[in-house]
């Protein structure tokens, strides 16, 4: 007891913790759906513990139905019942089978319970996921706000450039935007496919006018383009100045999208739905991406988005992690890029929900268009179930 209450006066309350690590045993866990609109709910799980600490992460947008996703959940967690949130590693292993050879829904729910497992180390022991990862980096991190869902109704020019105004009003330094949505098959007539290509330019253009020269403007292409229209696409929109261009072509296709990338003079970007460090690899080791794109929510998971990070940094290409999610997934990834050193920016879905800063405890805010990365432990929130039950 002498011996403890001298460390107790010598070190920090984070490293202390640390040698006394708490006996935590993982035993339930909750699924909360929120009702956001047509592209999908919010899914969150919860894990308990036998002493009363609880854990969050995100499964959302994870294909199939809520159902089926629920049912991805409780497969995954009989990879961890009964284990301590510190087993992060054996969970991996044990599930790793599953998540790799289920597909996206598979996926997602191995991400979601890992995130969880994060939550839970970094409360048991009173630091921030950040600090089990190495440190942080940053005390904020950029973001760009992400206007496609907010305009959703009606998709005009004048549509993007009224909600690209107000994003720069709201402090946001960068916009994103998709108007090639919708775009029609490449088997459709040359006339109703130039129609489409120049709707989606005169939308960015509208929106770099509205923005001014100075903010970034970024764009999604969804992977509607064939590489020669993606090449023809990116030297119209050469005027624009984008930031970057993203998945021109699906990311599969690698020999297209390192051919587009060495023909244009925009960055190519991309990887939203690929999973783990294998699925990044041939996209990283080509340089056929200047940025990556892992999802915290698919990727599997916070340690798998820092290893592909990693070997990103080691390629030389940038990582921006895909983030249009709800303030869970927010959180997990601020603690991912806190300590990245090749971090660029983070995604904010704006405007896709009124009430979406609300859903977490403390809210989510982006002071002149950064968000801070916060020093409570774990993922830093707590589910605001006010809120959660008012939209479920």
């Amino acid at each position: 007891m002498l011996r403890r209450r001298l460390l107790a006066n010598l070190l920090p309350a984070g490293v202390l913790g640390a040698l006394a690590r708490p006996q935590l045993k993982i035993t339930g866990f909750d699924v909360f759906v929120v009702k956001v609109n047509a592209r999908g709910n919010w899914v969150f799980v919860r894990l308990r513990t036998d002493k009363g600490l609880t854990g969050l992460g995100e499964a959302s947008h994870g294909m199939g139905t809520d159902e089926s996703m629920l049912a991805a959940l409780k497969d995954c967690f009989e990879f961890l019942r009964d284990r301590s949130p510190f087993d992060v590693e054996g969970y991996r292993m044990r599930a790793w089978q599953f998540a790799r050879k289920g597909g996206r829904r598979s996926a997602t729910a191995f991400s979601a319970i890992e995130q969880a497992m994060w939550d839970l180390a970094g409360k048991a022991l009173g630091i921030p996921v950040y600090d089990l990862l190495g440190g942080k980096l940053r005390d904020d991190l950029e973001v760009y706000a992400n206007i496609n869902r907010a305009t959703n109704d009606v998709r005009t020019p004048e549509a993007f450039a009224a909600n690209a105004r107000l994003a720069v009003e709201a402090g946001f330094r960068a916009i994103k935007a998709a108007p090639f949505d919708g775009f029609p098959n490449l088997k459709a007539p040359e006339a109703e496919i130039q129609k489409a290509a120049g709707l989606g330019i005169a939308c960015l253009e509208a929106i770099r006018r509205a923005v001014g020269p100075e903010v970034k403007v970024l764009v999604d292409c969804h992977s509607r383009f064939s590489r020669e229209l993606a090449i023809e696409i990116a030297r119209r929109l050469e005027p624009v100045n984008l930031y970057w261009y993203e998945e021109p072509v699906a990311p599969s296709r690698l020999e297209d999208t390192a051919a587009i990338s060495k023909a244009i003079r925009q960055p190519v970007s991309g990887g939203e739905a690929l999973f783990a460090t294998e699925g990044f690899a041939p996209l990283i080791d080509s340089r056929a991406f200047a940025f990556v794109m892992p999802d915290v929510k698919h990727c599997g998971g916070i340690l798998e988005g820092k290893l592909i990070a990693a070997r990103a940094q080691a390629a030389g290409v940038a990582v921006s992690p895909h983030n249009p999610s709800s303030p869970v997934a927010t959180a997990a990834s601020v603690q991912l890029c806190a300590g990245m050193p090749n971090f660029a920016i983070l995604e904010h879905a704006w405007g896709e929900a009124a009430w979406s800063s609300e859903l977490v405890i403390p809210p989510e805010e982006f002071p002149r268009g950064r968000i801070r990365v916060p020093d409570r432990p774990g993922l830093g929130i707590e589910l605001n179930q006010k809120t959660v039950e008012a939209h479920s």
